[in-house]
């Protein structure tokens, strides 16, 4: 059976709390930390990935050399991307995408540009024309459900996510996304589980366990919330990343609302 949903209406509001956003920035960041991007596979794909770290004046200049290359217009996309030049990085993959309309790595880069620049609603329907019912793609699915969520459309997003688990089960970055889905929906407990099998896997990525220790932050468990944010890491590293969790959690503190007052939900 083939995944049909409606296609966001207009954009939702988006009233997280800091620390929400600070979650879902893990879960979808690759290179920076306030944008959409390519954590371990959520919104990029093998061959950006595979992209060897140089400098953006490399890859600018392979582009200027080889305009008509999709290979090193997305390069250079993701190296503008990389540098926080979002807005360039749309425009330039914009102009290749308009030069290769059915190129589906090209608008899949298009897409996760347009994401990681804010135009989500643009991004998702890029995005859906970057793979077909008949051949769908797990990373655009999810990169799709991230891209929804962030319209402010959870139901819909947690169907993406579902659709692309049923192709790669326990794909943890998948269900990394999901469980960033639970939490801007407040359903923490099913965002730790989540995160939880997420985080059992061998490959889950170190940001899965962060996300996963903030989760637990949030639900008030923070000697385990301290041991996972070590785990695994050398000890400057480990301090960081507690360092980071007690900020975050700080922030999430000082920002709930007095008692008796009331929370817009609209």
């Amino acid at each position: 059976m083939h995944l049909r949903l409606p296609r966001p209406s207009g954009l939702a509001r988006l009233r997280a709390a800091p620390v929400l956003s600070a979650i879902l920035l893990l879960g979808l960041c690759g290179c920076q930390t306030d944008g959409l991007s390519d954590i371990t596979g959520s919104l990029g794909d093998k061959s950006e990935q595979a992209t060897p770290a140089r400098s953006l004046d490399f890859y600018r200049d392979r582009y200027r050399a080889h305009p008509d290359s999709v290979e090193a217009v997305l390069a250079y996309g993701k190296a503008l991307r990389a540098n926080g030049q979002r807005s360039q990085a749309v425009a330039i993959l914009e102009q290749a995408a308009i030069a290769h309309p059915k190129d589906k790595a090209l608008l899949a880069g298009f897409g996760r540009a347009l994401a990681d620049n804010g135009n989500f609603q643009q991004a998702f329907e890029v995005l859906g024309r970057a793979h077909t019912p008949e051949d769908p793609d797990w990373r655009i699915l999810s990169a799709q459900g991230a891209v929804l969520d962030q319209l402010g459309r959870g139901e819909e997003a947690r169907q993406y996510y579902a659709h692309a688990l049923r192709i790669v089960p326990d794909e943890p970055t998948v269900l990394s996304n999901l469980a960033l889905s639970y939490v801007l929906s407040k359903d923490l407990a099913m965002a730790e589980e989540t995160l939880r099998r997420a985080n059992s896997r061998p490959d889950a990525d170190p940001r899965v366990r962060l996300n996963l220790a903030l989760v637990l932050g949030l639900r008030g468990h923070m000697a385990e919330a301290e041991s996972l944010a070590r785990e695994g890491r050398p000890p400057e590293e480990a301090a960081a990343n507690v360092a980071y969790l007690k900020r975050i959690l700080a922030k999430q503190a000082a920002a709930k609302p007095a008692p008796g007052s009331v929370v817009r939900t609209d």
